[in-house]
């Protein structure tokens, strides 16, 4: 089997992460081209190179903050996606539900069952993504294994795979989630930008 050409950095607390993870499947099967997934804790990230994003939050002023709202409901009617958002767990801790997909890393089918049951849960139901309680009961709902992943989410290894991928991220250019590389080094950033993503698929792998 061909490596996949497309990868994808995600945080599952992220409005436009879940839209950009709607999109990316149809856009693949389009383009015949499939994607590995990479679970990173997007705090780290801004926390390393992104540190405004806090800021921008705190401004209740922000003109382009408060229409993204608007735009954010917008994509999300035309992905057909539930998005009650935010919720009172906003902004939602991510480092037990990513810890669960850093588990699943390398079994891409399970890792995106997982991915959109979670997504549902804290985007359409308003359920805590930190609570490991929730986490569970979206894997089962999946048919995972919840209570396994829940234990193996919890060991060092997983801790230590979730800390090298948002670093490794970073060290990529990355600066938050999405972040989809295609072809190892053409970087994109967000929903909005799928079709720069499928355009660069289209053209002949260098």
């Amino acid at each position: 089997m061909a490596t996949p050409r497309v990868e994808f950095f995600f945080d599952l607390s992220s409005p436009w992460t879940y839209l950009a993870f709607t999109n990316l499947w149809p856009m693949l099967e389009r383009t015949g081209q499939t994607a590995v997934l990479r679970p990173v804790l997007v705090g780290g990230v801004f926390n390393a190179v992104n540190p405004g994003v806090y800021a921008a939050r705190e401004q209740s002023d922000n003109r382009k903050l408060q229409h993204s709202w608007k735009v954010l409901n917008d994509w999300a009617a035309l992905a057909g996606v539930a998005m009650n958002f935010p919720s009172q767990w906003h902004p939602a801790k991510s480092v037990n539900a990513m810890r669960f997909c850093c588990v699943l890393e390398g079994n891409d089918a399970a890792l995106r069952d997982f991915a959109r049951a979670a997504f549902e849960s804290y985007f359409g139901a308003q359920e805590n993504l930190d609570d490991p309680e929730v986490l569970v009961a979206a894997a089962i709902s999946v048919g995972l294994e919840g209570e396994a992943l829940r234990q193996a989410a919890g060991s060092d290894e997983v801790k230590a795979q979730l800390r090298a991928n948002t670093e490794e991220l970073v060290a990529r250019g990355g600066y938050g989630s999405p972040t989809i590389f295609v072809d190892g080094t053409d970087m994109y950033f967000g929903n909005d930008q799928l079709p720069l993503v499928e355009a660069a698929l289209g053209r002949a792998k260098s």
